[in-house]
C-alpha cells in the first residue's frame, strides 16, 4: 500500500473522534451530478434562460414557482440514488464503535440511507417538504407525483422543500451542532467539495485537531493547510484503505 494511503488508514484507526465533511463529490458515484465541475449542474443551459443559481434562489421560487419546480424536480431530485462505497464506509465505521459525525452540504439523504446516525445537513434535504401555510409534511415521493407547483392536500398552500435556497440563511441549530462537532474532533476528513460555498466552506477553519484530510478531484484553497491531500475519486481512496 502506498505510504499516503497507509497513513490515512492509520489516522482513521487511531482517531478518537472523526468529522466527515462532505460535498457533492461524494455523491457523484451514486449518479448525482456535482455543481461546479465542467459537467456540473451550474454549467448547464436552462429552458428559462435564467442561470441555475438564479432558479434555485428564494426570490425566484417565490416569483416563479412553476419554473422553479420544473428545474428542481429534473435537476436536483434523485429518488432512485443509492449510497455508494464512500457513504457506506463511514456508516460502517460508526457501526464498529467509532465516534463519527457527518457534516454535509448535500441534500440527498444518502449518508442516512447508508446507516449514519449523526448527520448534520447544512443545506437541508429534498426528502423533507412542508406546506408554507399549515406546515403539513410531505415526502419526496409525494412531491415528485404532483404536477406543476405542488400544493397542500389539506389547505392548498404551496409546499416548499426543506432545502436552503440562495438568499436564505442556514439553520442556526444545525450550524451550532456542526461547529461543535468540528471543534471537538481530532480528525476531519473533507470529501468532494471545492470549499468555495460559504459560509459552509469557512467551517474548516474551526477545526483544531491533529489531522486534516482532503479528498477531492481538483485543487482547493485549503490544500496547503491539510495534512493529507488526495486529488482523486473518493471511491478509489476508500478501496485502498478498506
Amino acid at each position: 500500500m502506498d505510504e499516503k494511503y497507509a497513513k490515512l488508514k492509520s489516522v482513521i484507526k487511531n482517531a478518537r473522534s472523526i468529522v466527515v465533511f462532505t460535498g457533492a463529490g461524494i455523491s457523484v458515484p451514486s449518479g448525482i451530478p456535482d455543481f461546479r465541475s465542467a459537467s456540473g449542474l451550474y454549467s448547464e443551459k436552462t429552458k428559462t434562460g435564467y442561470s441555475p443559481e438564479e432558479i434555485i434562489s428564494h426570490s425566484f421560487f417565490m416569483a416563479y414557482p412553476d419554473e422553479f419546480f420544473e428545474f428542481y424536480k429534473e435537476k436536483m431530485c434523485y429518488p432512485e440514488a443509492k449510497p455508494n462505497l464512500a457513504h457506506l464506509y463511514f456508516a460502517d465505521l460508526e457501526k464498529q464503535g467509532k465516534n463519527v459525525t457527518v457534516v454535509t452540504q448535500n441534500i440527498d439523504n444518502l449518508h442516512q440511507a447508508a446507516g449514519s446516525k449523526r448527520v448534520y445537513e447544512l443545506h437541508g434535504s429534498v426528502h423533507r417538504n412542508y406546506c408554507m401555510d399549515c406546515n403539513a409534511f410531505y415526502t419526496l415521493d409525494q412531491i415528485m407525483k404532483k404536477k406543476g407547483t405542488p400544493r397542500c392536500d389539506k389547505c392548498g398552500g404551496i409546499i416548499k422543500p426543506d432545502v436552503v435556497l440562495y438568499e436564505e440563511g442556514l439553520d442556526n441549530l444545525t450550524v451550532e451542532y456542526a461547529l461543535s462537532a468540528i471543534m471537538t474532533a481530532d480528525v476531519m476528513i473533507v470529501i468532494g467539495t471545492s470549499l468555495r460555498v460559504y459560509p459552509a466552506a469557512g467551517y474548516v477553519r474551526y477545526f483544531k485537531g491533529s489531522s486534516l484530510v482532503l479528498i477531492n478531484k481538483g485543487r482547493t484553497a485549503y490544500d496547503s493547510e491539510c495534512d493529507l491531500v488526495f486529488d482523486e475519486d473518493v471511491i478509489e481512496v476508500i478501496k485502498k484503505i478498506s
